[in-house]
């Protein structure tokens, strides 16, 4: 009874009685790990969240001493950038200062890097500072700058954290190199922009419009250029000659080169250090009588954490902030993995995406309880901690020490930094992010299109604005992506001997068409007439199936024989889509085609596939159908080199693969709306029936050792292991033509 019922339901579904063996969803199921130990998994889980427990118990003296030195390296670049960049954002001094603090102190507990340094970054800050425009445009003086930028920084911080928890950091990959090489480029060249007009003390217009308007407005401006120019350009001129100087005596005497090397790297706060001394000689006495200065100041920085407690989460704001939350975020996440990963790649260590998200995440979350606004990896900070000799991440404890000490130890002295100077520091910084001619044209050498995306990212930033840089990249990437999938390349293949030492050789299978890869000098040989063989060079999938169809169908009627004769055919008779040659060429055609062979078999590689799905077996019958009415005859398909075995078993549910005669196939394998009162489940029975002799005929021969076996299974005699067994498989087909017109040929 229950094998009656089987049986029925067998053939309402339509699931042959004799199958081929293929992977079963039961084995599938099998093979996933199901966890044994729920409790030890997810102390394990949350044992990962902070990977400091895996290296702190072995900490060291020898560790310590590398990490005091970059710590405080870093700290005394970390304290003017930050305030250097808070001014960026449209936010007083101390919330960079922060912003710098929270993100060294708490990465180091989630790092899986030991080189990054989290905290306020020039492209973040220019970003914050248009968000704060924005939102102050549409809602003018309802919520103050430095709310908006907290509020920012924690919802787009609780976004990332919650795509690391989810490990989904995957997502980042759509995102590629040129496309963020692209919006740093523009967004390097748009503060630069924003910062000399500060730097020369011009005002009257507004350096937050599109680039090259501010360009414009700057040269325009000249005349009206300030004292502040002097502190200026004198800064920006000493942080460059410092460098260059300290670069040039590191090549001549290489025994001091780490002396030279700290040297270069307290520019930063030397330069700010002297300026503001300069600044306090020259102002000190000249205030005037509305409490201004000769020149731009930064005046009072209040000291330590202001109002530090739970944030305040205006649901309002969040709605205002809705649109501009996307750029953000990508800004966010993105910055900070691809440092993360240059970094790992430089110092021989993997990083693990998720992970860092989550430490940004928490890192921007928990800062705006001490106001932070949004914080990520920087360029520049990082490869100072790395070139500074770093050993763990626990290096971030000591240069949020340092900024600690400046935050509630320095702010009266910050009150005479000169503004100009602090541009000096953002430009010398930010221009580091530009990307060199050689790097540009190296995008240009290895993907043309790629670099027309990288261009297209700077031009809409510099003319535009960062966030429609980075949608125009990010958009066209995508589109890309989608075009190279729909549109994959393939090739018809042919074949070249090689030999060695002229006693050995081999064949190998190249495509027949001069690709620029193979020596064009080489001759390649067609396969035997009546064979086509076509190599995949992408999985094989709904999106470009057709075109495939296409290219392989062209290829026949092209280049075989048409089975059928259409001068024996009346016009009447002949398919309104397919009338042949007309009446006066008729005999002229038939003859060309007569010269052409017939189409025996059509071999696949399918070595670049690695997925399939039901549109593309569709198609794949479809091409069967199609080329088997061309020819006229039964065409054998053979397959090489499948991947998967969910391949294999799609195609062996299409009739693929094994030895049934491919006349008695069913043309659909998915028919989008089912067919009633068909011939389909007598079609579904034939296409599992495996003749003993068809398969014996066609399986990859194996000697008859004891002990051995066919590496292929001999129920599928039309799938190959490699792509000469198939070849050689179809071609010896094309030797007995007669004896096989004798009995029904094999599926295919």
């Amino acid at each position: 009874m229950l094998s009656t019922a089987k049986r029925v339901g067998n053939r309402i579904i339509g699931n042959p009685e004799q199958t081929v063996t293929t992977i079963s969803t039961e084995t599938y199921l099998k093979g996933i790990q199901v966890v044994k130990d729920p409790r030890h998994e997810a102390v394990k889980y949350l044992t990962s969240l902070f990977p400091i427990f895996g290296w702190i118990t072995r900490y060291n003296l020898g560790w310590l001493t590398g990490d005091l030195i970059a710590g405080l390296t870093v700290g005394m670049v970390l304290v003017p950038q930050g305030m250097s960049y808070a001014i960026l954002a449209s936010l007083p001094a101390q919330y960079g200062l922060y912003s710098s603090f929270v993100g060294v102190l708490i990465y180091c507990f989630f790092a899986t890097s030991k080189d990054v340094s989290i905290g306020p970054v020039a492209v973040m800050s220019q970003t914050v500072a248009q968000i704060i425009i924005a939102v102050d445009a549409k809602y003018p003086h309802k919520w103050a700058g430095p709310l908006i930028a907290t509020t920012l920084a924690f919802v787009c911080g609780f976004i990332v954290l919650g795509i690391g928890l989810l490990r989904i950091g995957w997502i980042v990959e759509f995102i590629p190199v040129p496309v963020i090489s692209g919006f740093m480029t523009g967004s390097a060249i748009n503060i630069v922009a924003g910062q000399v007009p500060a730097l020369m003390g011009i005002t009257g217009f507004s350096t937050r419009a599109a680039t090259y308007e501010v360009i414009i407005n700057t040269l325009k401006g000249l005349p009206r250029a300030k004292l502040d120019a002097a502190w200026g350009l004198t800064g920006l001129f000493s942080l460059y000659a410092i460098r260059i100087i300290c670069n040039q005596l590191s090549k001549r005497y290489p025994r001091r080169a780490r002396l030279f090397f700290f040297i270069s790297i307290t520019r930063n706060a030397f330069v700010v250090i002297v300026l503001t001394l300069a600044s306090w000689l020259y102002c000190r006495h000249r205030k005037t009588a509305s409490g201004n200065y000769p020149i731009a100041i930064l005046k009072t920085v209040p000291s330590g954490f202001q109002n530090v407690g739970a944030p305040v989460i205006d649901g309002e704001l969040v709605k205002a902030l809705g649109p501009h939350i996307p750029v953000a975020t990508i800004i966010l996440l993105l910055e900070h993995i691809a440092i993360a990963r240059s970094f790992g790649r430089v110092n021989g260590y993997k990083i693990n995406p998720n992970q860092e998200l989550i430490a940004i995440g928490v890192t921007n979350t928990l800062g705006t309880i001490f106001h932070a606004y949004p914080a990520t990896g920087s360029f520049s900070r990082s490869a100072l901690k790395s070139s500074s000799g770093v050993r763990t991440p626990l290096a971030g404890i000591f240069t949020a020490i340092v900024v600690l000490v400046a935050l509630y130890g320095l702010t009266p002295a910050f009150y005479w930094i000169p503004n100009a100077g602090l541009s000096a520091v953002i430009i010398h910084a930010v221009a580091d992010l530009v990307a060199s001619p050689s790097q540009a044209f190296s995008y240009w050498r290895v993907s043309p299109l790629e670099f027309l995306i990288w261009l297209a990212a700077v031009l809409v930033t510099v003319f535009s604005s960062i966030e429609n840089g980075i949608y125009t990249s990010i958009s066209a990437s995508v589109a890309l992506l989608l075009v190279r999938i729909a549109r994959p390349r393939g090739y018809f293949l042919g074949k070249v001997t090689l030999t060695r030492n002229l006693t050995e050789s081999r064949e190998i299978f190249v495509p027949l068409r001069k690709d620029g890869v193979t020596n064009q000098y080489v001759k390649v040989d067609p396969p035997t007439p009546g064979v086509i063989v076509y190599r995949f060079e992408e999985s094989y999938l709904y999106p470009n199936c057709a075109i495939i169809n296409s290219v392989i169908v062209d290829h026949v009627r092209e280049n075989m024989r048409r089975g059928i004769d259409f001068s024996t055919i009346k016009m009447a008779d002949r398919p309104w889509n397919d009338p042949g040659p007309t009446r006066g060429n008729s005999l002229s055609a038939e003859a060309a085609n007569n010269e052409k062979p017939a189409l025996h078999a059509i071999v696949l590689d399918f070595s670049g596939v690695s997925q399939i799905d039901t549109t593309s077996v569709q198609a794949l019958v479809d091409t069967r159908n199609e080329v088997q009415k061309w020819a006229d005859r039964p065409v054998e398909f053979h397959f090489a080199t499948i991947l998967s075995p969910w391949i294999r078993r799609a195609l062996v549910a299409a009739g693929f693969g094994i030895g049934t005669p491919a006349v008695e196939l069913s043309n659909e394998i998915a028919p989008v709306v089912s067919h009633r009162g068909g011939r389909r489940d007598k079609l579904l029975d034939d296409a599992s029936s495996v003749g003993v002799e068809d398969i014996e005929a066609h399986s990859e021969s194996v000697p008859p050792t004891s002990g051995t076996v066919p590496i292929v299974p001999v129920e599928t005699p039309f799938f190959h292991f490699d792509l000469i067994s198939a070849v050689r498989a179809a071609e010896a087909g094309v030797e007995k033509p007669r004896e096989r017109a004798k009995t029904p040929s094999l599926q295919i």
